[in-house]
């Protein structure tokens, strides 16, 4: 079976699974990147029942929310319903520029606590369409077709959607979030050829040059961070208004440590080795002098 077909049919299982157990259509992740434009156009291929969503980050270029805006104007002239969700925190509006503050250190690649609070929490009891592929990351690789969320990867349950996994049944009965990555074995020339062959348009943003879509200033990004502020200055000078407040903060609870300066904590959340200070990521904060 070729990669389209066995995406569609995943899609399809999905859609019945969702209609059975969650007496809802089948819901799908749609972030304007390039993965949830293949997912897309993989579920309108399917012709199944779907609802789409997209979770505003407060730090996404405008590009990608113009592009988000568009397509979803035309799903909806398809008569698909589409909403953006805009993220809460302890039941409250949130941003990005809130959490650095709140939190009180920049999100880093190992303590990513945007990503769970501003993507990860608006799907609760349903049966999720996600564009994630094992080939994107380290972190992806053991990615499986059909999971059910877990605090760390060791607690992630995987089924063996594809060969009729009975034990998804349990989590279905109880109404839990189900994750479907229908293209998880795709790598990127295979993301890449199906959207030249269908002629869908893509995100504006790859067309600068990018090669990912996501939150400016991702520290997943690495490098490519300096490129991405000088495209996007303005997204610069949110972050390190951002981590002036973070530090008054923090100076306020009688926390001090080696940034003085708003400049201190960007060089050093940008990786920069001449910076002094640290912290430790599994819980404390250590080798900050006071």
């Amino acid at each position: 079976m070729d990669l389209e077909s066995q995406a569609i049919q995943r899609i399809r299982l999905a859609a019945e699974l969702s209609a059975a157990y969650y007496q809802k259509p089948l819901l799908l992740a749609y972030s304007g990147g390039k993965d949830s434009e293949v997912c897309l156009e993989l579920c309108r291929r399917a012709q199944v029942p779907l609802e789409v969503i997209h979770n505003l980050t407060t730090a996404d270029t405008p590009e990608t929310i113009y592009h988000v805006r568009k397509v979803f104007r035309q799903l909806e002239l398809e008569g698909v319903a589409c909403a953006f969700h805009r993220p809460r925190h302890h039941g409250n509006p949130t941003s990005m520029w809130s959490l650095i503050v709140q939190k009180g250190w920049p999100p880093t690649r190992t303590q990513r606590y945007c990503c769970q609070i501003l993507k990860e929490g608006s799907m609760p009891h349903r049966a999720v369409v996600l564009g994630v592929r094992s080939a994107e990351s380290q972190g992806r690789k053991d990615s499986a077709v059909a999971e059910q969320w877990g605090r760390s990867r060791k607690d992630v349950q995987r089924f063996d959607f594809d060969n009729g996994d009975e034990r998804i049944a349990a989590p279905c009965q109880q109404k839990a979030e189900i994750k479907i990555h229908p293209i998880v074995e795709w790598r990127d020339s295979d993301v890449w050829s199906f959207l030249r062959d269908s002629h869908v348009a893509v995100n504006p943003v790859y067309n600068l040059g990018f090669q990912r879509v996501g939150c400016v200033g991702c520290p997943m990004a690495g490098k490519i961070r300096y490129r991405e502020f000088r495209a996007w200055p303005a997204f610069e000078r949110l972050y390190r208004t951002a981590f002036d407040r973070m530090l008054h903060t923090r100076w306020a609870a009688g926390k001090y440590n080696s940034w003085h300066s708003p400049d201190d904590v960007f060089r050093w959340w940008m990786e920069d080795r001449n910076v002094t200070g640290q912290l430790d990521l599994f819980g404390g904060e250590v080798g900050l002098p006071t």
